[in-house]
This record gives structure tokens, C-alpha cells and sequence, in this order.
């Protein structure tokens, strides 16, 4: 794609990332073939195509954003399914969280939208304050309907039942079984440890007995997804210093072999901390460091070695890949190879590469689009009839289990049970009629 910056415009570091960026895109179209909101909408402009197109046109001429470039940039899932298709290798999700922060820093969003946005940015990323906040919204549940919509969607996200806080979560040392041939550091996140303490639980019991050594270092929180997707950008890197500060003592100190991640998209972020990063002279290299050495709890276990066990209970597994691990960090078999060596039947939906439509605060923020996008998942893997429905990231689980009585779990739950660890609790509490 030609681009017409200025040299002045270009001395601008992320100018200069964002002209490389649109240049390697030839206007090809593959990307529309996988784009959610494309597939769903059928504009031109809700495609990555279209979306790069208005970034290249608002960045080039330096204006402030208009309602509809602002529409179009708001709309996309940053599901990262164009860059898997795409044969020139353009870094779409660089460029998005550029323009998203652009956005943020020079247009005027209305008052109530500019509202949610910052309720969104000061609740999620604070386990304590979100854990209230679900409190509240489970109170204000028989009373939904006078509130606005986003409000109204906000409110029905809320859980019927909010788990109790783990111990497990404090900053603490969790022994290996037996010979110790690793020792990690394990990211416990935020809204994940607030809505679902059981997969956490199920990845300390799983690591310590594959030999790890499990670290929950002090300090260490929100990864920043949510914050840098919103284009709060000084909010996203404050969490994100955070954690690279926390992991680099355990690093100088005891010394690190990894940093797992169990929710994909926090993981897909973590890795992208040294570029994030790039520009600041204190933090570029230790950012680096963290992101060189995170994994995926698929990779790590991998890595480890998982014996082969005989055919668990009979269960018929769908596995759903979330965007953020099979697009985001280009992990596709590792979590399918592992449930199968645990014993469980796998099969996968059809459509398998389209988002679910959960993709961070984004089922609050176009919940119209969003319940398209879940309907469309929950008919694919309904027509499987699975017992069980299986994926690794939070934001999925709470979504795709909102549309269906098939019981969502984290793939490390399975894998903790099938190898001696307790049965996940999500299907002790399900019944007959499928609610909890």
C-alpha cells in the first residue's frame, strides 16, 4: 500500500512503525474471508481492509478522528484472525492498538460512553473492586431493565454465583513433587482469579506435580489487556511495569526457567511486552526478558511431558480455540495433543477460526455484535452434542457458557483430573437441567 507521511511526520517513531505496517499490506482482501464483524456485517469497513484503509487516512493527515473512523476502529474484536490468513505478514495488531490510542488521546467520545469506558478501566483490572462491583451488579439484576443498555449488559454479566477468594492467589511458594526440574513463575491475572479461583487452583496442583516449582510473585497482577485495548495506554504499561518489575526480582534472585500464563489473552500480551516497551530506554530490556521466557500453560506442559493415560470416563470433549492463543500466539495443536493424551475424545467445531465474540470488554461494549458472534459459536459446537466444552482462556468460558448448558472449563482443569487432581467443579455444580 503506498502512504504519503511527511519526513517530518516520519521522525515519529510510531509513525514510522505504522507506515511499515501499511506498506506491507497489498490490498489483497484474504483478511475478509476470516474477520468476524466482515462475516456478520458485510461492510467493507468492518474489515481489517477497510479498518486499515481509515487508520491510514487519519494518521497520514493527522485529524482528529470522525464518528464513523471511531465506529469502524470500535467494532473490531482485535481476534487477530486477518493475520493468520494474511500472506504479506501484516502486524495488524500493532497497528490497531496504535490507532486505538490515537483515538483515545484526540477524539471526544459522548459522556456516557466516555463513562463505561473508564468504569471498565478502573473496576476489571482490580480483583477487589470488581469482586464489589459484581456484588452490586447482582443486587441491581431484578432491576436491569431501567438501566441504559451497555449498563443493562454490564449488570446480566454478573455470575449467580461469585466464588470465594483462593489462598492460592497470595504471593507465595508452592513446592515441586518429587525431583523439581522447573521453577516458574505462574501470572494469576485479575478478573480470571475473580470469576473462576478453580483454574488457578488446578494449574498450581498440575505444574507441582509435573515438577515445578510454582512462584506467585509479589507484586505481580493485570497483564494491562484491558486498559491497552480501551487505548489507555499509561494505564496499560503501570501493569504492565508492574509485572515485569515483579518477575525480573524472582529472575535476579532465584532465578526463573519460565512465566506461565493460563489466560490467552493475557499471555498473547505479556509476550508483546518488549514491544510494547520499545521506547523506553529504563524498561526495553526487562520487558524483553519477561516476554522471552512466558509461555502458555499448553507450551509449559508440553514441554514437561504428559504420560498417556487410558480413555477417561467416556467423555467427549469440544475444544474451543480462543482468538488470542490459536491467532495471537499461534498455538493451534499443543491443547488438542495434550486432552487427547489425557484420555478425552476431541472434536472441534466447524468455523473453528471465528471469535466467540467475548475478545476482553468487547461483549460490553457491542453486545449487539457480540451475541451474534456467540450464537453462531454455540450452534457450532451444539451440533457436536459433547459432553463437555473446553478452552483456555476466561473471557471465552464466561461467554460461550452463557448460551449453552453444555459445562465450560479451562483445559487445565481436565488435565489436572485426569491425572489424579479433583474433578473440575463447574461440572459438580452443574444439574440436571443444566444451570448452577
Amino acid at each position: 500500500m503506498q502512504t504519503n507521511f511527511t519526513s517530518e511526520q516520519l521522525k515519529e517513531k510510531s509513525i514510522q512503525r505504522a507506515n511499515d505496517i501499511l506498506r506491507s499490506c497489498v490490498h489483497c482482501g484474504m483478511c475478509t474471508a476470516t474477520c468476524p464483524t466482515y462475516q456478520i456485517l458485510g461492510d467493507e469497513l468492518d474489515s481489517p481492509r477497510g479498518r486499515i484503509y481509515l487508520i491510514k487516512d487519519m494518521l497520514e493527515n493527522e485529524r482528529v478522528p470522525d464518528d464513523r473512523t471511531v465506529k469502524h476502529i470500535d467494532r473490531c474484536l482485535s481476534c487477530l484472525a486477518c493475520m493468520t490468513t494474511c500472506p504479506s505478514g501484516v502486524h495488524y495488531m500493532h497497528l490497531i492498538d496504535s490507532a486505538r490510542e490515537y483515538v483515545e488521546q484526540k477524539y471526544k467520545r459522548k459522556f456516557d460512553d466516555k463513562a463505561i469506558r473508564w468504569l471498565l478501566a478502573k473496576i476489571l483490572p482490580y480483583p477487589f473492586r470488581f469482586r464489589l462491583a459484581l456484588f452490586g451488579a447482582k443486587l441491581a439484576k431484578p432491576f436491569a431493565f431501567v438501566f441504559p443498555k451497555k449498563l443493562r449488559t454490564m449488570i446480566n454479566f454478573a455470575p449467580k454465583r461469585l466464588a470465594k477468594s483462593s489462598p492460592n492467589d497470595r504471593a507465595q511458594i508452592f513446592k515441586a513433587k518429587g525431583v523439581r526440574k522447573m521453577r516458574v513463575a505462574l501470572m494469576t491475572g485479575c478478573a480470571q482469579k475473580v470469576l473462576n479461583t478453580d483454574i488457578n487452583d488446578a494449574t498450581i496442583r498440575l505444574l507441582t506435580r509435573l515438577g515445578c516449582e510454582v512462584v506467585i510473585a509479589k507484586g505481580s497482577g493485570c497483564c494491562g489487556a484491558l486498559t491497552h485495548h480501551l487505548g489507555k495506554t499509561n494505564e496499560s504499561h503501570k501493569s504492565a511495569a508492574k509485572n515485569i518489575n515483579a518477575w525480573i526480582k524472582e529472575m535476579d534472585n532465584e532465578g526463573l526457567d519460565a512465566i506461565i500464563i493460563n489466560a490467552s489473552g493475557c499471555g498473547t500480551t505479556v509476550k508483546d511486552y518488549g514491544f510494547m516497551f520499545i521506547d523506553d530506554k529504563y524498561m526495553a530490556e526487562k520487558a524483553k526478558r519477561v516476554a522471552n521466557i512466558t509461555k502458555d500453560i499448553s507450551e509449559i506442559i508440553m514441554e514437561l511431558g504428559l504420560e498417556e493415560q487410558k480413555e477417561n470416563k467416556n467423555l467427549t470433549i469440544a475444544y474451543h480455540g480462543a482468538c488470542s492463543l490459536q491467532h495471537g500466539q499461534k498455538i493451534t495443536s499443543e491443547p488438542k495433543i495434550l486432552l487427547k493424551k489425557a484420555g478425552f475424545n476431541i472434536v472441534e467445531p466447524k468455523e473453528a477460526h471465528l471469535c466467540c465474540g467475548s475478545a476482553g470488554t468487547y461483549n460490553l461494549m457491542q453486545p449487539e455484535i457480540s451475541e451474534q458472534l456467540k450464537s453462531r459459536k454455540v450452534d457450532n459446537i451444539e451440533q457436536l452434542k459433547p459432553d463437555i466444552i473446553a478452552t483456555g482462556n476466561i473471557g471465552c468460558m464466561m461467554q460461550i457458557g452463557s448460551g449453552t448448558n453444555i459445562p465450560v472449563v479451562h483445559m487445565v482443569e481436565l488435565l489436572d483430573w485426569a491425572l489424579g487432581g479433583v474433578k473440575p467443579p463447574t461440572l459438580s455444580r452443574k444439574t440436571q437441567n443444566g444451570e448452577e
